[in-house]
This record gives C-alpha cells, sequence and structure tokens, in this order.
C-alpha cells in the first residue's frame, strides 16, 4: 500500500517542509518500506511513532516535523535512516513557566 506521494501506508507526513516522516506502525527489521517512491529496507526494527529521514540531512542541519524545528542532526543522516538521539539533538526550548495559566493548580 502506498500513500499519493509513494510513501507506504505505515509511513506518516505531518508538513510538506518536513525532513523527516514518522512510522504509524511499528516495522521489524529487513522489512521493505516505500519513501517517497523509492524502496527502503530497514536496517533494524522500529517502533510507532519514530522518525525517518525523508532525504539526506547534513549534520548540522535543522530536523523540522510538524512544520516546526525540532532539533539539529549531529551527523549526517541518509535517506531513510532513523532519526533519534543518536544523530540529532533536541533544541526544545520551554514554553511554558511556574505561572503557566493552563497547568493544574496541583502541579499536575
Amino acid at each position: 500500500m502506498a500513500n499519493d506521494n509513494g510513501d507506504d501506508a505505515r509511513i506518516l507526513r505531518l508538513s510538506e517542509q518536513d525532513n523527516v516522516v514518522v512510522l504509524i506502525q511499528s516495522v521489524p527489521a529487513g522489512e521493505r518500506l516505500r519513501l517517497d517512491g523509492q524502496e527502503l529496507v530497514m536496517a533494524a526494527g522500529l517502533d510507532l511513532g519514530h522518525k525517518l529521514a525523508l532525504r539526506a540531512v547534513p549534520a548540522g542541519e535543522t530536523i523540522v516535523k510538524y512544520g516546526a524545528p525540532i532539533g539539529s542532526a549531529t551527523a549526517d543522516i541518509s535517506f531513510g535512516a532513523h532519526v533519534h538521539t543518536h544523530n540529532m539533538k533536541s533544541e526544545y526550548i520551554a514554553n511554558y513557566s511556574e505561572d503557566d495559566p493552563y497547568e493544574a493548580e496541583d502541579g499536575s
């Protein structure tokens, strides 16, 4: 099964600006997927929610998911490679404060 863009049905593109896609189903090692119309053989099994590079991403480049930056590559990442803490660093900046009106009063 493939989506209109040539992606396997187990892959989700969240935004056209993204340079990663997300697995919406666990995929075992050795499994063949279609990503951007190309065949990809999974080097390792990955669980639901993990990211794959939609294209080659050079070290230092921003990783974009949901159309927003989520971190940067700490090493060159090849097309279809797993994108995670071993090859990217988070650049998450908390957007809350102690007086966050959305936080429950009991601190939870």
